[in-house]
């Protein structure tokens, strides 16, 4: 469930590029999350009847971290290759696999996973959009967190019904961003059917996905598979926008898988009773 949440994860940025040339960054992950707002209620029916006063905070952060997490990074696509802002952006959920391991030997596979990183990212060669790198360490902190919330919210509901409640979270937070550039872009007929299929690729099947996963793994084992998202980053990068790898990013991407492998040992959490 977790590779196939990073993969779809990672197809939605790809083919949202053609999108934010018409309506920005921050106007396709609002459109993105407002659709993805209809699906979920559609599929699964929110659960206010079971809400709790103590689940409200753990579901207004994780809709804010998911909301800002989509937007930041569509910037950094923006600006920077898709595999390389995916590169920076795990360094978030890696801090987490590393700050909640409590075997000091689990910290040799972020580290291994690290240096996976620095190859993808190729910082000896320079050039790089320092904005587009911004965004992405910005991102990360949403995804390091939203790591930590979606477990909690999982545990709390069943299935996908806590998504239903924290995406619309997600939308009103990044009102504010989005819909201006949403009006002050150049809008086409097209926009709104295709940010409808990636809302139903992302938020609705990769988080819930996500969701589902995390409620069976540790937090060390989860962040840490993550490492191999930079490798999907890349491979989606190629596949769908041409965006070829050098010989030293695919280095990374074998360590990276490594890493993110040996991560999965021990790390097999009792499903959580919603």
């Amino acid at each position: 469930m977790a590779v196939a949440a990073m993969l779809a994860v990672q197809l939605s940025n790809a083919l949202s590029v053609p999108v934010i040339e018409r309506i920005g960054p921050a106007g396709t992950a609002w459109l993105r999350m407002c659709f993805g707002v209809v699906f979920l209620w559609i599929i699964a029916r929110p659960a206010i009847r079971s809400l709790r006063r103590a689940d409200l905070p753990a579901l207004l952060a994780l809709g804010v971290v998911t909301g800002f997490m989509t937007t930041f990074f569509l910037a950094a696509v923006d600006r920077i290759p898709l595999g390389t802002a995916v590169a920076i952006e795990f360094l978030g959920p890696l801090t987490v696999a590393g700050l909640m391991s409590r075997q000091r030997r689990a910290l040799v596979w972020p580290f291994l996973a690290l240096i996976g990183v620095v190859l993808l990212t190729e910082p000896w060669h320079g050039g790089i959009d320092l904005a587009g790198v911004g965004f992405a360490l910005a991102a990360g902190v949403c995804w390091g967190l939203y790591n930590l919330f979606t477990q909690h919210v999982g545990d709390r509901f069943s299935g996908i019904s806590g998504l239903s409640l924290t995406i619309p979270v997600a939308a009103l937070a990044t009102l504010p961003l989005g819909l201006p550039q949403l009006v002050g872009g150049e809008f086409a007929w097209w926009v709104l059917p295709a940010a409808a299929g990636i809302a139903l690729i992302t938020p609705v099947i990769a988080f819930g996905l996500e969701m589902l996963a995390l409620r069976r793994m540790t937090h060390t084992a989860f962040g840490t598979l993550l490492s191999v998202e930079p490798a999907f980053g890349i491979l989606i990068g190629l596949l769908v926008l041409a965006q070829t790898p050098s010989p030293m990013q695919l280095l990374g991407i074998a360590i990276v898988i490594v890493a993110g492998a040996a991560a999965q040992r021990g790390g097999r959490r009792d499903a959580a009773s919603p």
